[in-house]
């Protein structure tokens, strides 16, 4: 199997997830109680955003509420109401002045900017040479972009290349997730997440949407308890 599921039909991307499941459940108990509550991967991708659109979404929403982060691009975006989304070119002619009043930090700011300087001087891949290259390429290429860390590129790598096996190693919902799934003290640092990570290859971008969904339900219930302990 290919790192890359760009290229798959619709059938054959469910086959993938299918056996993504099947793998997964296998792994152990913990894993097949929880993927079968869960039940298949269901990961909504972008497939069709370019490198520099999907990389400058996500430094606007870095730190951020997804409605906050929402705002900010529609008014970046009503900047150039001809445009679905502005050109490399329109960010570059604008201000940083006009960029801050849209919402954006200036370190934010300053980040797109080097980004769409980096796309014009070919740095950032367009999205079919993108598909051509592996992750750790890819990684490597970026990551040295103010503003892009590993955590950025890998959303990319998943959402908007369907790469099928990332394990962001550095967020927090995939540590929390594991941390709940095998009811530990403490979440597993960075580096052992990606040595725990080792068995699930060739899956884990699906693993890393089970320990998302961990996280995410463990949290909900202890809202829950909380809410109703008062």
């Amino acid at each position: 199997m290919t790192s890359s599921l760009s290229s798959i039909s619709d059938a054959a991307h469910a086959s993938v997830n299918c056996s993504a499941h099947e793998f997964l459940a296998n792994v152990d108990a913990d894993w097949a109680s929880h993927v079968a509550n869960m039940g298949p991967v269901r990961l909504e991708s972008r497939p069709a955003r370019e490198p520099y659109e999907a990389l400058t979404r996500a430094i606007a929403y870095q730190q951020l509420h997804a409605k906050a982060g929402d705002a900010i691009l529609e008014r970046v975006r009503r900047l150039f109401p001809a445009q679905r989304f502005p050109t490399p070119a329109d960010i570059m002619a604008t201000s940083d002045a006009s960029l801050r009043a849209c919402g954006l930090s200036g370190a934010k700011a300053a980040s797109i900017r080097g980004l769409a300087r980096a796309t014009l001087d070919g740095v950032v891949p367009s999205l079919r040479a993108a598909k051509t290259m592996s992750d750790d390429a890819l990684i490597e290429r970026l990551v040295p972009l103010r503003g892009v860390g590993r955590w950025t590129v890998e959303m990319f790598l998943i959402y908007s290349l369907d790469r099928a096996d990332v394990l962001p190693a550095d967020d927090f919902g995939v540590r929390d997730g594991y941390r709940r799934l095998k009811s530990l003290p403490t979440a597993p640092a960075p580096r052992q997440m990606r040595e725990l990570g080792q068995a699930w290859t060739p899956f884990r971008t699906a693993a890393t949407w089970y320990l998302w969904r961990a996280s995410s339900r463990g949290q909900e219930f202890e809202r829950k308890n909380r809410s109703a302990s008062r």
